[in-house]
């Protein structure tokens, strides 16, 4: 299950999130989000693990406080088929 980790502390850095998700199982990926023109955190993140880990971890970590803000963790929705990624060029 693909999980949708927001509302970070823009101080929070991407191991600091991964060692808090490896509590409840093995993280099969992990994309951090950063803005492409200053490489600075947007504040969320994705992680995949198994449907039983993504599941501990929501019911353990949503509302939670970390660095300073109430953690929002769910899973992540699919993008609508057939929707375009926007560019600006």
């Amino acid at each position: 299950m693909k999980l949708y980790i927001g509302n970070l502390a823009y101080n929070v850095v991407e191991q600091d999130v991964r060692t808090m998700l490896e509590e409840y199982g093995v993280i099969e990926s992990f994309d951090w989000i950063t803005d492409r023109y200053t490489g600075k955190p947007k504040g969320f993140c994705f992680a995949e693990m198994d449907n039983s880990s993504a599941d501990k971890a929501i019911k353990a970590l949503n509302g939670k406080e970390f660095h300073g803000r109430p953690l929002k963790i769910n899973q992540a929705r699919q993008n609508k088929k057939g929707r375009k990624k926007r560019r600006f060029w």
